[in-house]
């Protein structure tokens, strides 16, 4: 009779034993507590630390690193494109003395926004003290100049009245500061092609009021550009009644191939045509090689921290032999072995990615004041204009970016817990029990 009373005992326990239903609440439970750390599991519990903060540092710096250099490609791309023209008009023939007309008849082309007529030239810029520094001048009409909301939304100090009248030029902020000048003082600007004499060309050296002073916010046409009425310039670089291009601005700079025919047939001229993507494909086409090879540089991070989740699985197997043992006599297969330790490793992956996540998306909407914040602790400018063009750290978030990182690392980290697993449930329960 005890016998038969054990058998059917052991039967029941059978019976009411592990849940054969995958990821059930009895391989969550048993996941769980492999995961929570003990006096004798230290080492692992310090290695599967590391391969968690490993995943989440490398999750925040591909977040944090894709966002600025979004940004940074936004920033440039808009303060370029608002700048300067998306699509430049110059001669072929002859030179373009009838640009009041041609100007008016491609403004009126279908999404052509802007046309404007431009005279440009290098020039040698010296304000008080002698000190001087190239600058690129850009003749342009008033009335183009407050189209140009980049340039005339943007006035730091002073206004256009004395550009309009003819008498006065808009100057960088930072070639203003450069040179020690503010509104009212004089500009001296030096060309190389002047007065013709018995003695060859002499350089035109003339001085001209500063009426404004803007800031773009891109250091590079702060620091040189500065704007003179047309017809002054004109006159300073021996242009009269004549313009070197004109710089068509459209509602859609991607759609510029689609525009080329319809701006050649409104020239009603041979014209040459070069839009912004020839003239800054070089630029941007590095921006991309970096963007990429950053992304390639920052999942190494996420790939030693999978590669640390193996090593610790694999000692945590090692460590769990005689669980391992009773679990499969009391009925669990090796399938639920098999998910159980996929569950452990699994859980660190998670959990590291979205703690990178969180820790990117707060980086990247604090950048600005995280840089303006290492730049007083260390005492040196982060991020400098003079280098970088911009004025300020740009970040700017990208949901189907941040979702391929995100998908990368939980990837890479149920990858990493295959093999360990797969170990985990090919285990004999016989030499387990043996070894420990």
């Amino acid at each position: 009779m005890a016998v038969g009373e054990a058998v059917k005992q052991q039967e029941k326990a059978f019976k009411t034993g592990p849940s054969s239903r995958p990821f059930s609440g009895f391989e969550r439970l048993v996941a769980w507590r492999y995961l929570r750390a003990r006096r004798k599991e230290a080492s692992i519990s310090v290695i599967a630390g590391f391969s968690l903060v490993g995943i989440m540092l490398g999750v925040a710096a591909l977040i944090i690193v894709m966002a600025v250099m979004n940004g940074f490609r936004a920033e440039l791309f808009k303060q370029i494109l608002g700048f300067n023209g998306h699509v430049v008009v110059q001669p072929v023939d002859s030179p373009l003395n009838d640009y009041a007309a041609l100007a008016q008849r491609l403004a009126a082309v279908p999404g052509v926004t802007m046309a404007l007529p431009l005279v440009e030239g290098e020039t040698l810029a010296s304000g008080r003290g002698g000190s001087g520094t190239g600058a690129l001048v850009r003749g342009i009409r008033a009335e183009d100049l407050t189209k140009l909301k980049t340039v005339s939304d943007h006035i730091v100090d002073g206004d256009m009245v004395g550009f309009t009248a003819g008498q006065g030029v808009m100057v960088g902020s930072r070639l203003a500061r450069q040179l020690g000048l503010t509104v009212g003082d004089q500009i001296t600007l030096t060309a190389p092609d002047g007065d013709v004499t018995p003695f060859g060309v002499n350089p035109r050296v003339k001085a001209y009021t500063i009426s404004g002073i803007f800031e773009v916010g891109m250091s590079e046409y702060d620091s040189s550009v500065v704007f003179m009425p047309l017809e002054e310039s004109q006159i300073f670089f021996n242009a009269e009644g004549i313009v070197e291009k004109i710089e068509l601005f459209v509602s859609n700079p991607d759609d510029v191939d689609a525009l080329r025919p319809k701006i050649e047939a409104a020239a009603g001229r041979q014209v040459f045509l070069t839009d912004w993507r020839q003239v800054n494909e070089t630029f941007f086409s590095a921006l991309q090689v970096e963007r990429n090879t950053m992304f390639m540089i920052l999942t190494l991070i996420v790939i030693v921290a999978a590669l640390n989740i193996i090593s610790g699985l694999i000692m945590l197997v090692k460590d769990k032999g005689s669980d391992i043992a009773i679990l499969r006599t009391m009925g669990a297969t090796s399938g639920a072995i098999m998910r159980i330790f996929f569950m452990t490793g699994a859980a660190i992956g998670v959990v590291g990615t979205v703690a990178g996540v969180a820790l990117g998306v707060v980086v990247c909407l604090n950048i600005e004041s995280i840089r303006q914040f290492f730049s007083w602790i260390s005492g040196t400018v982060i991020f400098n204009p003079e280098v970088y063009f911009l004025s300020k750290l740009p970040a700017e978030m990208n949901l189907g970016e941040t979702l391929s990182v995100v998908v990368m690392a939980l990837t890479l980290s149920f990858l990493a817990t295959i093999f360990p697993a797969w170990r985990a449930s090919r285990l004999d329960p016989v030499q387990a029990l043996r070894y420990e």
